[in-house]
């Protein structure tokens, strides 16, 4: 009987690799540690491809079947695996399905075998932190379905985690997609889909240096091989739409602000030699994302004024647009433009990243257990006015839709009219305004009407017109739903007055005021709980300005409170993702006298609290408490 021969002799014979090659890695091998094959070895010396590899060892029969590894591991008993052999010839199924159902083996020891089996390492992802060089190396859908992600990455090799092997077909042609030799590894399902969600969804860190966000080798040095600065019309001949540089560096910014869950782009340059600043606001923040050289100041405007079908030519005045950002890349969003003339002949640009999607559950607006109940009971009013307020980007439209969406049935008519329409609910029939052709939020609410609506959303009141009809609609049996800029609720009443409703109508009008602001929420992963000193609990009871221990339902002695720490989940922050302080006014009786007396809002916030009322500063405070933030973020964005 003919001798088995082994794998390095096959590789020899058909002179996949040499002599010389095969004495090397023998030599290697007798001082690796822990113990490596030969296949292995081979790979790491670069004397053979991955996916060649592959090829001999299936074609040779050199591949162990899954049943000899558990075997000869140890990892099954030898009555257990015959068993579990038997069973997964009658019912059809991997042997490895089989022994996990019998519960003789568990995820783990499944991915060492395919690991043995296919020689290949065997990795744990749960410590590794996504680079966003990694974002564009495959595509998340890709990734997704075949159950892969990228690990790290050099100029040459991606190190790619996979929950069993790629069909060899399938990996060459991955390979001449990214470009790179894919090394694999095995990995958990559970662990590759947690570290695809890391990069994909929450897009890693975001990079702080031009060479993190590089979007390819040679991009940089691309960038800075001329140091002398364009005129005006030279510049503004780079930015086309086949101008490759300029077109990846707009759509990576974009791409990497969506990923990151941004809300802002801003474009700051500077005159003379200055770079170009790019910050991206993240949770109500701005950060420092990239800084770009010089000579792109008044290209990299124009490319942007371009995709939004602005005048590039016109640099004296603002100019605003919209992007459909799905012409440009592969993410389908909806980016709003403004332009504003800056010194030296300069434009900055800021861009809105409008997040279009399902409305929040109304349980998870973070409404305190009072105020969620009485703003519930309020919004099944059948008619009256509820208002929502605060400065810009505090989620007054996302505390509607989700109010709305509420009490959103098929017997019930709603119309919203909003600038622009960022979630989209069935059941609505939602409206844009266009205050450039003449149909404002007025002309809207006052269509409505001939409408026969049960409840109308107006996305804002700017002005007497907007209120006064707004107040008229909620008399005659609609139930209004609208907002305001306005600090506090009682401040909502003082304005309304003033701008000339009459205060009769709206007194009877009005059902309830919510003002609210976001905080940024203390990151799960690295938030540091501590048992406040004497003096600072004091300092806390003093601001709240109440009976602090009674309204949190907490002795003195087993108060404690959290702090923000950082760790490469929240970029260092020490925070991730935001959560809504509110304030909620309800109107009672003796308010509605206080509005028809025309009272100072002092005396309105008075009757208010009598009534109840948390503010807004009180119920940040709380939340301290509760642990979701701490006091700094409280006192940055509430005022007493």
């Amino acid at each position: 009987m003919a001798e088995k021969k082994l794998l390095g002799e096959i590789l020899v014979e058909h002179k996949l690799i040499l002599p010389e090659q095969l004495q090397t890695v023998l030599e290697l091998q007798k001082t690796t540690t822990p113990y490596q094959t030969i296949g292995r070895l081979i790979i790491k010396q670069g004397f053979m491809k991955e996916a060649d590899l592959q090829i001999v060892l299936d074609r040779t029969g050199k591949r162990q079947r899954l049943e000899e590894v558990y075997y000869q591991h140890r990892f099954v008993e030898k009555e257990d695996l015959l068993l579990a052999i038997d069973m997964s010839r009658q019912e059809q199924l991997p042997i490895s399905t089989v022994l996990k159902n019998l519960e003789f083996i568990d995820d783990e020891i499944a991915a060492k075998a395919i690991a043995i089996q296919y020689d290949l390492p065997y990795v744990h992802l749960n410590t590794i932190q996504p680079i966003p060089a990694l974002l564009n190396v495959v595509n998340p859908g890709y990734a997704k379905s075949h159950k892969i992600v990228p690990v790290s990455k050099t100029s040459e090799t991606v190190m790619m985690a996979m929950t069993e092997p790629l069909a060899l077909k399938e990996l060459k042609e991955l390979e001449s997609m990214i470009r790179l030799r894919i090394q694999p590894v095995i990995a958990l399902e559970r662990e590759i889909i947690a570290l695809q969600d890391r990069l994909y969804n929450k897009g890693g860190a975001v990079a702080k240096s031009e060479v993190d966000i590089k979007l390819d080798d040679s991009f940089l040095n691309s960038l800075n091989e001329d140091n002398l600065e364009p005129d005006i019309d030279a510049a503004d001949k780079q930015v086309t739409e086949k101008d490759s540089n300029l077109v990846r560096l707009v759509n990576k910014i974009i791409n990497d602000a969506c990923v990151n869950k941004a809300s802002d782009i801003h474009i700051e340059p500077y005159p003379g030699k200055e770079d170009v600043v790019v910050r991206i606001r993240i949770d109500g923040c701005c950060e420092d994302y990239l800084r770009i050289p010089h000579k792109y100041k008044y290209a990299l405007p124009s490319r942007i004024k371009i995709m939004a079908n602005l005048d590039i030519a016109e640099k004296r005045k603002p100019q605003d647009g919209k992007i459909d950002f799905k012409k440009f890349g592969s993410l389908d969003v909806e980016l709003r433009v403004a332009t504003m003339p800056t010194a030296g002949g300069l434009e900055d640009v800021v861009i809105r990243i409008l997040h279009t999607g399902e409305p929040t559950p109304f349980e998870a607006l973070g409404l305190s257990e009072k105020n969620q109940q009485l703003f519930g009971e309020t919004i099944k009013h059948p008619y009256g006015m509820i208002l929502v307020v605060g400065p810009t980007g505090s989620g007054k439209t996302t505390t509607l839709h989700s109010a709305i969406a509420k009490i959103n049935r098929p017997k019930i008519k709603i119309w919203t009219a909003e600038d622009p329409v960022e979630i989209t609910q069935k059941g609505l029939r939602q409206v844009q305004v266009n205050p450039k052709i003449g149909f404002t939020f007025a002309t809207a609410l006052r269509s409505f009407l001939r409408l026969d609506p049960d409840i109308i959303m107006v996305g804002e009141m700017r002005d007497e017109e907007t209120a006064a009809i707004a107040v008229e609609a909620s008399l005659t049996g609609h139930l209004v739903f609208s907002t305001l800029h306005t600090n506090t609720a009682p401040d909502t009443i003082t304005r309304l007055l003033e701008m000339g409703l009459d205060p009769f109508s709206f007194s009877d009008a009005l059902q309830l005021v919510l003002a609210q602001r976001l905080a940024r929420k203390l990151c799960e992963h690295c938030l540091e709980r501590y048992t406040p000193d004497e003096r600072e609990l004091d300092g806390l009871i003093a601001e709240y300005g109440g009976d602090l221990l009674a309204a949190s339902g907490c002795s003195r002695e087993k108060i404690t409170m959290t702090k923000a720490v950082g760790c490469s989940q929240c970029m260092e922050s020490g925070y991730s993702g935001r959560l809504g302080i509110h304030e909620l006014l309800a109107c009672t009786d003796e308010v509605r006298d206080l509005i028809k007396q025309r009272a100072d809002t002092s005396i309105i916030r008075k009757q208010a609290i009598a009534d109840g009322m948390v503010t807004l500063k009180q119920d940040g405070i709380l939340k301290v408490l509760q642990g979701l933030t701490d006091i700094h973020e409280i006192r940055r964005v509430c005022i007493k």
